[in-house]
């Protein structure tokens, strides 16, 4: 029994170190000196053609700026199509896009009447698209939400590693912008720019990189396969839909786009709570990648599987150490305690410290941590109640 419950205690931690901290060491370490692509588009070549899918849900705050950042791309105009559809909005979004759709040829709208949520519409979109331009080598689908704003050469930076045939998705590097240290906005971008890094390591160790940010990626248009209706997480679902069917995929540096993050502890709760649901989804719908001796197998389980898990780990450890502690063990008893130290005291520290305003950025990090943590596990316990639908409300970023 002692023996069982060490195992768990010592497994789980070394589950959530492996996750955190060693797989991001070991892929820096093996991606000195490596490069993503030798095989690139020059701008003289001929270039792929280029269709822009956009779903938009009451954007009418960033969407004017956004169609304008696609319509400035250095990027040649008649390759360049951009299909918009728009969710039911309650707002002037469709208005505005009927205007750029007035004035420009390769825009198209297509308004619904009632809400079809993001997998919906983009799965509407390509069907569309699909019967002007069927899904070939040359036709690349750019996937982008309207909060995402794109330098003027993303394009080109996108769609250049396409000139390798395998390649199935390229996605953007992704700015985070509005970065306060007296909310959450610090640590929520501290940890996406951490991941940019190791998705940037494993796209140059293995080309095998673990989905994209979703905000503004490329993909091959014969790698696209309709995303089920009740799908949260639809840019991991086609990432991994990709890589099972061999093709390629990594990021680039260059293309890079930006977005505000979020401020409001609440929202970002229920953001990663949705996000955790749709992980579970997507780990039961790709079990077979799960092969240890792979390159994707090991990352799908150090990147992925073992950070979906993690409130598990914790809850192990946690449960663990308490029964050692109960049986007499007195470095066991020092570990339950330190656990209790790391959940309940930075949120006490936090309202005492912002109460004088003076922030303190380990302990805001620490909550943050433990909260998505316990968001993900609230998520878990929505996938096991069953996701009827894919539609979700965007979060507010400033």
């Amino acid at each position: 029994m002692i023996i069982a419950l060490k195992i768990v205690f010592w497994g789980s931690l070394a589950a959530l170190v492996h996750t955190y901290l060693l797989y991001p060491i070991i892929m820096h370490f093996l991606a000195r000196g490596k490069s993503k692509s030798i095989t690139i588009y020059n701008r003289k070549e001929e270039l792929p053609k280029i269709i822009v899918l956009m779903a938009a849900y009451n954007e009418e705050k960033v969407l004017e700026e956004k169609i304008k950042s696609l319509l400035v791309q250095d990027y040649p105009k008649n390759k360049l199509h951009i299909y918009i559809g728009s969710d039911n909005s309650t707002d002037s979004t469709d208005s505005i896009i009927k205007d750029f759709h007035q004035n420009h040829t390769n825009i198209t709208f297509i308004p619904f009447k009632t809400r079809q949520g993001k997998t919906g519409i983009i799965n509407r979109l390509v069907k569309e698209a699909s019967s002007i331009y069927p899904p070939e080598q040359d036709v690349i689908y750019l996937m982008t939400d309207a909060s995402v704003m794109l330098q003027s050469d993303v394009c080109y930076h996108l769609i250049k590693h396409f000139k390798n045939p395998q390649m199935a998705i390229v996605d953007a590097h992704m700015i985070y912008s509005g970065i306060s240290d007296n909310d959450i906005s610090h640590s929520e971008s501290s940890y996406l720019n951490a991941e940019v890094q190791l998705k940037n390591y494993e796209s140059m160790v293995t080309q095998k990189m673990m989905g994209p940010f979703g905000g503004c990626y490329a993909l091959r248009s014969t790698y696209y396969e309709p995303v089920p209706s009740n799908r949260l997480v639809d840019d991991f679902y086609i990432a991994m839909t990709a890589l099972k069917n061999n093709g390629l995929a990594i990021n680039s540096l260059d293309a890079k786009c930006y977005e505000s993050v979020s401020h409001d502890m609440q929202s970002e709760y229920q953001r990663k709570k949705r996000i955790g649901a749709g992980n579970f989804q997507n780990l039961f719908s790709f079990l077979t990648l799960m092969n240890p001796f792979t390159a994707l197998g090991v990352s799908f389980i150090s990147h992925k599987v073992l950070r979906w898990k993690g409130p598990f780990f914790m809850i192990c450890m946690l449960v663990s150490s308490c029964l050692l502690m109960v049986k007499g063990s007195e470095l066991f008893k020092w570990l339950f305690y330190g656990q209790l130290v790391w959940y309940l005291l930075p949120p006490l520290l936090l309202q005492v410290f912002s109460a004088i305003k003076v922030p303190i950025k380990i302990m805001r990090s620490i909550t943050y941590f433990n909260l998505m943590n316990i968001a993900l596990l609230h998520g878990f316990f929505q996938f096991i109640g069953g996701i009827k639908t894919g539609i979700w409300q965007p979060v507010e970023r400033k």
